[in-house]
């Protein structure tokens, strides 16, 4: 497996294109497979996520199977020009998750898409809808932490700012409305990606490490699913 770091430049138009549509960020991270890995379900997948850091900051990490070749990003929305470097790096990650135990601690941030399934009436087949709510976005992720190998650490009693909803160490720092073109299927595609930072403990190392290379929850070909670890500062 392989982690790999993009920053994208915002100044260029096709950069804030890339951007403004997970259809085309999607087509444009698979262009850097020659042979894209089976989506049979059951193993390792190519996932993305785009973390705006700040305005000039915006970087692209994907997850992936085999090694990526990034040549045609940094063409259009990067900065082939400055310098002698690929203007991309590519990390092993499969040595890192090797390293994950159980009991071990680590700070995440995960990018999904929270929804569910309502019925609005009797007789209605159901529905997908997106949670909207801080309160049922922090839920999904409760209700999933078990089965993806992982709980997400409680805070201290002395720590919590509210008597009620403030007892993980979990925030959203970041939630994006999406409406984009699928011109293939000639449809407008809507969806909720909301960005999580927290920390966690792994119960499950082996359910961990497939979380993190299969994703979590829905709309993966559009930035949603990939969870990353870094060490507890």
């Amino acid at each position: 497996m392989y982690l790999t770091r993009f920053r994208i430049n915002t100044a260029r138009r096709e950069g804030r294109g890339l951007l403004g549509s997970p259809h085309r960020m999607h087509a444009a991270v698979n262009m850097s497979f020659p042979d894209l890995p089976a989506r049979e379900g059951t193993g390792p997948r190519v996932l993305w996520r785009v973390d705006r850091n700040s305005a000039a900051e915006v970087l692209l990490f994907v997850v992936s199977p085999s090694r990526p070749d990034l040549t045609h990003l940094v063409e259009q929305a990067g900065w082939p020009a400055a310098s002698e470097t690929p203007g991309w790096q590519t990390y092993d990650y499969g040595s890192f998750l090797d390293r994950i135990t159980a009991g071990s601690t680590w700070s995440f941030r995960l990018t999904a898409n929270p929804v569910h399934s309502i019925r609005r009436k009797e007789g209605e087949p159901t529905k997908r809808t997106a949670h909207i709510t801080a309160r049922h976005q922090t839920a999904w992720l409760l209700d999933r932490q078990i089965d993806a190998g992982f709980t997400v650490a409680a805070k201290e009693p002395a720590a919590r700012l509210l008597e009620r909803g403030d007892e993980h160490q979990l925030v959203i720092r970041d939630k994006r409305d999406l409406q984009f073109a699928k011109a293939s299927e000639r449809r407008t595609v809507t969806l909720t990606a909301v960005t999580y930072d927290g920390r966690l403990t792994v119960t499950d190392p082996d359910v961990l490490r497939r979380t993190l290379t299969q994703g979590l929850g829905k709309a993966k070909a559009y930035g949603c699913g990939l969870m990353t670890l870094a060490p507890v500062r």
